[in-house]
């Protein structure tokens, strides 16, 4: 029977995934259309981490599928300027936290 993860595991887990999907999405704004096999050995990723990660960009409507791969939609730019954003933001409530574990006990 495996342990449940650790709080820090899970976080460590979702920022991997997030880390994963813009590394995606970047490449194949660089060198679109492309498919599973091509983003597999190109990121050296297993192919079912890229599936996964395809279908929640397309989900998101960040990309679009085609005969010859996937390609990034309109909302790219936007997606990451979205995200940058949401990273600032996250940076100070985790210097808030920090600042709240200072001087403990």
């Amino acid at each position: 029977m495996e342990e449940n993860p650790s709080l820090l595991d899970k976080l460590s887990s979702e920022m991997e995934m997030l880390e994963r999907h813009v590394q995606m999405i970047r490449t194949l704004r660089a060198s679109q259309p492309m498919g599973i096999i091509r983003l597999s050995e190109q990121l050296g990723l297993p192919h079912h981490k890229v599936r996964y990660s395809l279908r929640l960009l397309e989900k998101e409507g960040l990309i679009v599928p085609s005969p010859e791969g996937a390609m990034t939609t309109g909302t790219y730019d936007d997606f990451l300027d979205e995200l940058e954003v949401f990273l600032a933001a996250l940076s100070r409530r985790a210097d808030a936290l920090r600042a709240t574990l200072e001087g403990r006990q």
